[in-house]
This record gives C-alpha cells, sequence and structure tokens, in this order.
C-alpha cells in the first residue's frame, strides 16, 4: 500500500448514530494517516456533509470552518427537549394551534439577517475550561453570552403540522436546533428539531462526497481520488 503523506480536503456525507470524532478515526484508519481533522462538529443526529482536512490541509482549516452553512430539517411543534432536539428528553408537551403558513412564515421572518442567538446547554462551548455539554449532564445550567449570528436565506419546505421542513442558509456558529425552539417559542407552543442534513458549507457541496460505507470499508485508492487537492480547493473558493 502507498503510504506516502497525503494531502487534500475530503468530503463525507456523515450517516446518522455517530459523532464527527467517529468519521475521523475511521479515516485515519483507513488513509492510513494521523493528520486529519473536520470542519464543523455535526450532532450525532444529524447527516450531510463533513469536511476532512487532511496533512497540509489541516492549516486551512479555520478558513474551511468560517464558511456560511446550508442545512435542510424539520422541527416538530408543541414539543421542547432538554436538547432542543430529538435526542433529549421531553421537557413541555402542549397541542399545537392549527396555525396557518402565513403564521410560520412569520415567526421564520423573525430569524432573518443579524440577530443574537443564546447557544445551548449542549453544545461544545467551554465554561471555565469545561464544555457546556458535560455541564449539562450534570444537571447545571450556566449563563450563556449570546452570539451574534446571521441568517443569509430560509425557505420552507413544507408544513404538516406540528412538523415544518425547512432549509436555512446561515453564518458560522449557528445554531439550527435552537433556531428551531426559538421559533416554536414565539408561536406560543414550543418545538425541537427533529432532523437535520448539512448539504453545503462554502463552496463545497454533496455532489463529490463519499459515504461513511464507503470510507470504512471501500479502498484507499478510490477514495484519494475523490479527495480534492489543495490547488483544486483554491480554485473552487475562487482564492
Amino acid at each position: 500500500m502507498n503510504t506516502e503523506p497525503i494531502s487534500g480536503v475530503l468530503l463525507v456525507d456523515k450517516g446518522q448514530d455517530m459523532t464527527s470524532h467517529d468519521v475521523v478515526a475511521v479515516a485515519r484508519r483507513t488513509l492510513a494517516t494521523k493528520k486529519i481533522g473536520h470542519c464543523g462538529t455535526l450532532d450525532p443526529m444529524a447527516t450531510g456533509l463533513l469536511i476532512l482536512v487532511i496533512g497540509k490541509a489541516t492549516k486551512i482549516q479555520d478558513l474551511l470552518m468560517a464558511e456560511d452553512k446550508e442545512y435542510t430539517g424539520s422541527l416538530e411543534l408543541g414539543k421542547t427537549t432538554n436538547t432542543q432536539d430529538a435526542e433529549g428528553v421531553v421537557e413541555t408537551e402542549v397541542e399545537v394551534p392549527d396555525f396557518t403558513p402565513e403564521q410560520i412564515t412569520e415567526a421564520f421572518d423573525k430569524y432573518k439577517g443579524d440577530f443574537y442567538q443564546t447557544p445551548p446547554m449542549v453544545s461544545a462551548i467551554k465554561k471555565d475550561g469545561v464544555p457546556l455539554y458535560k455541564l449539562a449532564r450534570q444537571g447545571k445550567e450556566v449563563k450563556r453570552e449570546p452570539r451574534f449570528v446571521h441568517v443569509f436565506s430560509y425557505r420552507i419546505d413544507g408544513i404538516e403540522l406540528p412538523v415544518v421542513d425547512f432549509t436555512v442558509r446561515c453564518s458560522k456558529g449557528f445554531y439550527v436546533r435552537t433556531y428551531a425552539h426559538d421559533i416554536g417559542h414565539d408561536l406560543g407552543c414550543g418545538a425541537h428539531l427533529k432532523s437535520l442534513r448539512r448539504t453545503r458549507s462554502g463552496k463545497f457541496d454533496l455532489e463529490r462526497s463519499v459515504t461513511f460505507e464507503e470510507l470504512k470499508f471501500g479502498d484507499r485508492d478510490e477514495i484519494l481520488a475523490k479527495m480534492l487537492s489543495l490547488p483544486e480547493v483554491s480554485r473552487l473558493r475562487g482564492a
């Protein structure tokens, strides 16, 4: 097997019920290289685009992480959870009013352009060096500083109450589950994020991605053939 040092960007279509770290660990084994990082964590319940930076590409990790993201998702009205998503424990449950599409659009419209968003307790943000999700597991809640975020655009893709399907294009550091939670709060019945899929990050999409199964069980050379070289990444980004 060719074990020459490799560098580039590999796009992975992450499956459900695995962490971003799981994907990196499998990539290290398959590609026989330790120098691999990822750009932008995806929660275990989320699927879709995870960018892996390999070798010299780790130097542009922060650059790629800073770019805007696009997600498709669905929120379920009437239920809030302690994690703001479907993996958490239900905290409140109420009957969902027969909202009109206009009422739902009005709630989404409040979250366009620039605004402040309070990160959820179940997040990787650190308080005194401890990730918030670890504190949340201990039943603790601490004050979180609101973060400045941006929604470039959104689209409501379908309404079948209590579920609303949507697409959102947002800035780095945006929490889609908090977005779902806040929209539910404004509608007066609460909501949580039911499903989430990242479809784009900066100039990268899923077109040239490999699945987790391909990454785990596939041929190393075939996976390397799908990797974007650093010159390709520069051309794609217009850099």
